[in-house]
């Protein structure tokens, strides 16, 4: 089998997902982005393409196959050709027609259905496929997290109705959840971003990355290492640094409460907001010189003024008109949020030249009083509750004091700011906590956004035209690799005879996804005896129905053994020095426990175990 495991950790990757996949032999990079999954990878994949046919036949869901070769009218029908931006692969063929490779299919799925189904008695319909992607990535990186083709579990749903829509949505919901704990998956079900899809309600799922600093989640201890405290601190110390130079797998931030439920995409969350009543007098605008004042921290020690009190403006052109963004202090503006309350399709920060041309002023002075009847104001809804606030003058080196919401300017208000950890929780259950995550799976209720701009339509039961209501639900299926062994990789800690500590990297793959259930090994495969005993055992297990790896190749026991940590199997039995009393080892990855058992009591034992259940 082609398993070409490495000696060193890669110098070139940066979390630790991406350097055991390619020290164990699981991927190797063809180009940029671009990557082969090895017969290890492979069998992962099918294995967790086993879990998801399972769980979708649950839900009804019928599994079918689209193209990934496009032909661009489709994205045209829909808009998104000109909107969805450079990470879409445009070619043309030799007649110089225009085709895209396919980033998702919920354009190529609404045409075959609009062309197939003509009544809402034909409905609800429940598709999906398993099928590369291609995205180009500006930056790929990070191994499978972040690709130009990746392997994606597609899914969409047709109804005629939204109540329909409601029920599948929850079926896929659940279908999700039972996918990602059968895949051994530390996850969070979170308020997500419906983004370029074009969804209202969406459901992001996030596999949590481990926190580095916890010793006991990545360390497997030797049968003979009573616990950590026994570990030399210059080792506990080596393994720390170490723990600590990979990146933090995960581009995104999840925010949960710790005292409830709640649980979103720091894109999305919010916290909670009390509408508070102003009692100050109100103040009289004065304006003053605040010359090398840029920022509000500095404005704030200049004019002697809490940080609380100062309102930041920010200038935004939002589909090519300029937007004021007002906010408290040093909060930030959460882009995503403001896009979406706006509805546009382009959102960007102005240029400091824009600002000078449009509100007279460079950035650090610009504020909300008298802006040109051009400008849209939108504030942050906390920005209501200030009174007597300090703002910029929109002009350079000065700024105003005494200003007013309602009085001195009027705007829109909104939550468009960033929450921050350690605030408390919206449902007003606990305070918000951050962690990094890794995107695996996303549904929308997309409802008639592809439909009507597509002419998707079915009769209705008074025989109207009306358009079809949809759903999409995705699953990263390449990303689920990088997350499962993101979670599941581990520090093997022996004891050498001469009483020496070593670590190594490995991974304890979770049993359901184990690309095999157990690693034979044969330490002298010029032992006939242990050969024979090999032969046996091996045909036995597959007979009993467990999926083995068999090592019998004539290289040293440690090169076996280090091999067999990397690749991560449940169990590993060998045969070694004991073959002629029928007696082999068995080793559970996921304790580091060892005993030794008869071949004959081999099945017994591993029934017992379970198949070596990391659970």
């Amino acid at each position: 089998m082609l398993i070409p495991t490495l000696r060193e950790m890669p110098s070139d990757a940066q979390v630790i997902s991406h350097a055991l996949m390619l020290r164990a032999g699981y991927v190797r990079q063809i180009s940029a982005g671009i990557y082969a999954y090895l017969p290890l990878a492979n069998r992962v994949i099918e294995k967790l393409k086993t879990i998801m046919h399972e769980e979708f036949a649950k839900i009804d869901a019928v599994e079918m196959l689209a193209p990934a070769l496009l032909t661009a009218d489709l994205w045209r029908e829909s808009g998104r050709y000109e909107t969805y931006g450079d990470d879409l692969y445009k070619l043309k063929n030799r007649d110089q027609s225009d085709f895209i490779l396919g980033p998702t299919h919920e354009e190529t799925l609404t045409v075959l259905v609009r062309d197939a189904v003509k009544s809402y008695k034909q409905l609800p319909l429940n598709l999906y496929q398993i099928q590369p992607k291609y995205r180009d990535e500006k930056r790929p990186r990070n191994g499978l997290l972040r690709t130009r083709e990746f392997i994606m579990k597609d899914g969409y749903s047709f109804h005629a109705d939204y109540a329909s829509l409601d029920v599948t949505y929850e079926d896929y919901r659940k279908a999700y959840e039972a996918i990602f704990k059968r895949a051994g998956l530390d996850f969070k079900g979170i308020i997500g971003d419906g983004g370029a899809m074009g969804g209202k309600d969406s459901q992001e799922f996030m596999a949590i990355t481990p926190d580095r600093t916890a010793l006991d989640h990545w360390l497997v201890l030797d049968k003979s290492i009573a616990s950590l405290e026994e570990i030399p601190e210059d080792t506990v110390q080596a393994i720390r640094e170490e723990l600590l130079s990979w990146m933090t797998a995960g581009e995104d931030t999840v925010v949960y409460s710790d005292g409830s439920g709640y649980a979103a995409n720091l894109e999305m969350a919010s916290s909670e907001f009390k509408t508070v009543t102003k009692v100050a007098v109100q103040e009289e605008v004065e304006r003053v010189a605040t010359p090398d004042c840029k920022t509000i921290d500095e404005v704030s020690v200049f004019l002697d003024v809490p940080v609380e009190q100062t309102i930041k403006t920010l200038l935004f052109m939002a589909d090519h008109e300029p937007l004021a963004v007002l906010l408290v202090g040093n909060d930030q503006v959460n882009t995503i949020k403001l896009k979406n309350y706006l509805g546009v399709d382009f959102l960007e920060p102005a240029s400091e030249e824009a600002a000078r041309e449009i509100m007279g002023a460079g950035f650090g002075s610009l504020g909300p009083v008298g802006l040109p009847d051009t400008v849209r104001l939108l504030a942050d809804r906390r920005v209501e509750a200030i009174a007597n606030a300090v703002t910029g003058a929109n002009t350079d080196g000065f700024h105003l004091t005494g200003v007013n919401p309602g009085r001195d300017f009027k705007a829109d208000y909104a939550d468009i700011r960033e929450v921050r950890e350690g605030e408390m929780s919206p449902d007003g259950k606990g305070t918000l906590k951050f962690a990094r995550g890794i995107e695996i799976g996303h549904i929308f209720k997309l409802g008639t956004r592809y439909s009507e701009s597509m002419g998707a339509t079915v009769l209705d039961e008074n025989g109207r035209a009306v358009p079809i209501v949809m759903g999409s639900y995705g699953i990263g299926v390449s990303r689920i690799l990088s997350a499962v062994i993101e979670q599941h990789a581990r520090l093997f800690v022996n004891k050498t005879p001469k009483g020496d500590y070593r670590y190594s990297w490995g991974i304890n793959f979770p049993s359901e996804l184990a690309p095999y259930d157990i690693h034979l090994i044969t330490v002298n495969v010029k032992d006939e005896q242990a050969n024979s005993l090999t032969t046996k055992i091996e045909r036995d297990l597959q007979e009993e129905g467990y999926q083995v790896l068999t090592d019998d190749r004539n290289e040293r026991a440690g090169s076996k053994f280090s091999d067999s940590d990397l690749i991560g199997l449940p169990i590993r039995v060998t045969v070694g020095k004991k073959a002629a009393e029928g007696i082999v080892e068995v080793k559970i990855k996921a304790t580091g426990d060892t005993i030794e058992v008869n071949a004959e009591n081999l099945s017994e034992t591993l029934e017992i175990l379970g198949k070596g259940s990391s659970e």
